[in-house]
């Protein structure tokens, strides 16, 4: 003989930390549960055999608080340079640099390099405004085991007197309102400010004569004394 009871005499156990629901989770045709992504960011096609099919793309979501980690870099000033009529080559000494870890970025006025994980370390070496322009498109950077040199194409044939962009202080601006002499001024303030000890002690000499009235154009005075 088995002991019987009644259905109304169990009582609900659902443990501390479960949840009752009345719904069940939907499922298929074969009887298995339909699972559905909590949130969608993006689609991509994949290509399944001769049909492509639509796949859901699953991006972990960033934590809050959380951002990306900056990248610091050591800068890399000590180089060397040469050119011909067409070109410039930029040299930078380093050793263990890769290039698949190199990255090259220019305009028609800059460049810049960037090499990661070199030791360890991330190196950064470029020009923020160079002498002249460049074509973009043809110049190029190479890692090589102990240098990285960078390869600068000349947009027009020439010699450049620098490879820094620098103002021509002997090119005196006469616009059309500017007055002749106020560009005279300018370069022999120019002058004055760039030459050595004897070359302001005689552009002052020059300069004060010529106020005083014994002399009129201080300029051709200052440089015949030379």
């Amino acid at each position: 003989m088995h002991r019987v009871f009644h259905v109304s005499f169990l009582k609900t156990s659902l443990g501390e930390h479960s949840i009752a629901t009345a719904t069940l989770p939907p499922l298929d045709h074969e009887g298995n549960m339909v699972l559905e992504p909590a949130k969608i960011v993006g689609y991509r096609d994949k290509a399944h055999t001769a049909a492509a099919l639509d796949q859901v793309v699953k991006v972990p979501p960033l934590q809050k608080g959380a951002s990306m980690p900056e990248v610091h870099y050591t800068p890399l000033s000590t180089f060397s340079w040469e050119q011909d009529s067409y070109k410039v080559k930029v040299y930078f000494p380093l050793e263990g640099a890769s290039q698949e870890k190199a990255s090259f970025n220019c305009s028609q006025a800059s460049f810049d390099v960037k090499l990661h994980d070199v030791n360890g370390k991330n190196y950064r070496c470029g020009i923020p405004k160079l002498n002249k322009a460049i074509d973009p498109e043809k110049s190029s950077v190479l890692v090589k085991p102990k240098r990285i040199i960078i390869t600068l194409k000349k947009q027009d044939k020439g010699h450049w007197l620098d490879l820094h962009f620098k103002e021509d202080m002997f090119k005196p601006n006469l616009g059309k309102d500017k007055d002749p002499m106020s560009g005279i001024m300018d370069l022999m303030k120019n002058m004055y400010e760039e030459g050595d000890d004897d070359m302001k002690r005689t552009i002052a000499k020059a300069w004060s004569e010529a106020r005083s009235g014994k002399k009129s154009d201080p300029l051709s005075s200052s440089l015949n004394d030379f």
